[in-house]
């Protein structure tokens, strides 16, 4: 099992376009939302709800649209995974049942918290509930809905009677109640058994914290090539907008995208003469991916609006931690780098940047972990120790005795330079161990916004079978070395830099210094590091 640290939730971030609004009202912003839901615009609609629930906390119509958005955002992307297609929707109904118990025996086991088989199965009834309207679940399953609506509001009605908040007093009980809710599915719609099953093995999950999924084939070898660093593909990270296509928000340095001329912030356009203006993330993702070796031909449009194309070989790239390092000041020595996650080859690509940076004279660091989505707590650790001299660094606390962990250094490998963080609201988990401990440690000073507030560990625990699934599950909550936890709220900088158009982080592999000093975060940093200086 592996212990990671890393902003992973069931809607990707960069999906989500609504800007955050004022609501005059709840009844507002519900109706907005339930707008955005009636166009399936899932992602918009969560974020649009978790914005207004700032405000409103309490209510209760904003709080169910926020869980009704989710699950018919999960549902699309579950659709749109190639594996679950492929693997899941044609397997046994046994084996599907099996599934089904061996994800509760798990969440039973390592969960954060204690959840009931009665809490797990009538998660999944809802899920079925909320499947019955949505309209990829049933162009799938029920291509003849139109002329079924009555059987399916019928059915609906009857999960509601029969089924809603069901006990259940044990795996062999949830089994019949499943049998029970497809055979009633089966003689109203025809609708097949893996269908229920599957909403059942899924759908339970809705009722674990955000950060908890049941991981597909795909989905799970998605998040060990990013624990590994590697992937196979073009190397970019995408969103979809609206009638402009795919949004690059990043390109790995040294992938295929990169050689062939994608940047940040261009447009693809079309893939293999598809057009892709108003196709959803996942679905312009399957048309991307493919095996290494295999080819794509790609239209995108810049900035600066040209039209350009170009054919593109997948092939592994490896995914870097650090993505740019400088000297930024060299009269002072003021180092920078850039890191943008915590995985197996960081705590190595750090200490390689570090002795370049010390051979150019470094007497000062800007580490900035803007946009760092975390990753791997054991690397968290190991980074932590290279700028603090000895003691706690993160303690972990959960349910069960082996998630209660102190992590110590001792300062075989700290430097004791003057050190300025840049943060941000992505900065998340394995970045505000960081955070936490440079600030409970006096280490340094931290410029930028608050953090993101995921202060909670999740385990990645594989699926027995021949499937290659794995739930990721919470698993214990972390705390910095004084003991406090800031979840939901994040950490607060020591200087407050208001967010700036500047901010581009992706873009400074490829700026010059002079470029990277004019970023307000970075140059707030800066300025702190030269007082420091001046002041010894």
């Amino acid at each position: 099992m592996l212990l990671a640290v890393f902003l992973s939730v069931s809607v990707h971030a960069e999906e989500l376009t609504t800007q955050p609004v004022a609501w005059s009202s709840a009844s507002e912003a519900m109706q907005k939302g339930e707008d955005l839901e009636n166009n399936r615009k899932w992602s918009d609609a969560i974020q649009l709800y978790e914005e207004a629930l700032k405000a409103f906390s309490s209510d209760k119509s904003l709080k169910y649209g926020l869980r009704r958005a989710r699950i018919h955002h999960s549902l699309d992307r579950r659709y749109a995974d190639l594996s679950f297609q492929s693997m899941l929707m044609e397997a046994g109904s046994t084996s599907l049942l099996n599934m089904y118990e061996d994800v509760y025996r798990n969440i039973h086991r390592e969960y954060l918290e204690t959840v009931s088989l009665t809490r797990y199965t009538a998660h999944g009834t809802e899920s079925l509930y909320m499947a019955l309207r949505n309209p990829v679940f049933l162009q799938k399953n029920l291509p003849a809905a139109d002329q079924l609506q009555p059987q399916i509001a019928k059915v609906r009605q009857t999960l509601i009677e029969s089924y809603w908040n069901r006990p259940v007093s044990g795996l062999s009980d949830a089994r019949n109640v499943i049998a029970s809710v497809c055979e009633l599915c089966r003689e109203q719609l025809n609708l097949s058994r893996n269908a229920v099953i599957l909403e059942y093995v899924f759908g339970g999950c809705n009722t674990l914290d955000e950060y908890s999924i049941l991981l597909t084939p795909d989905r799970y070898r998605e998040l060990h090539g990013t624990i590994q660093g590697e992937m196979v593909g073009l190397g970019i990270e995408m969103k979809a907008e609206a009638g402009r296509g795919m949004h690059l928000l990043n390109v790995l340095l040294g992938s295929p995208a990169e050689e062939g001329g994608l940047r940040p912030d261009d447009f693809i356009t079309e893939i293999n003469g598809t057009d892709c203006l108003n196709l959803s993330t996942d679905d312009a993702a399957k048309l991307l991916r493919g095996t290494a070796g295999s080819r794509v031909r790609l239209t995108w449009q810049t900035p600066d609006q040209e039209k350009r194309a170009g054919e593109f070989v997948r092939r592994r790239v490896d995914i870097r931690s650090i993505t740019r390092h400088a000297i930024l000041d060299q009269q002072r020595g003021i180092g920078y780098i850039r890191m943008e996650g915590f995985q197996e080859d960081t705590v190595q690509e750090l200490d390689t940047a570090l002795r370049a940076l010390e051979a150019e004279g470094m007497q000062a660091l800007v580490l900035d972990l803007r946009g760092n989505p975390g990753g791997l707590l054991d690397t968290a650790a190991a980074v932590a120790e290279r700028f603090i001299d000895s003691g706690v660094v993160v303690t972990t606390r959960g349910r069960n005795a082996n998630q209660n962990q102190v992590y110590r250094v001792n300062g075989a490998y700290t430097r004791p330079y003057p050190l300025a963080l840049i943060v941000d609201e992505d900065s998340a988990s394995a970045s505000e161990i960081i955070a936490g401990a440079v600030r409970d440690h006096n280490r340094g000073v931290i410029v930028g916004r608050p953090t993101y507030g995921k202060w909670s560990v999740q385990t990645i625990v594989r699926m027995p079978g021949e499937r290659e699934m794995a739930l990721r599950l919470t698993t214990a909550k972390f705390y910095s070395p004084d003991d406090r936890n800031y979840s939901g709220v994040g950490l607060q900088p020591d200087v407050l830099v208001p967010e700036s158009a500047q901010n581009r982080t992706t873009f400074f592999r490829t700026r010059t210094s002079d470029e990277i000093n004019a970023d307000p975060d970075v140059a707030e940093a800066i300025s702190a590091l030269q007082r420091r200086l001046t002041s010894n």
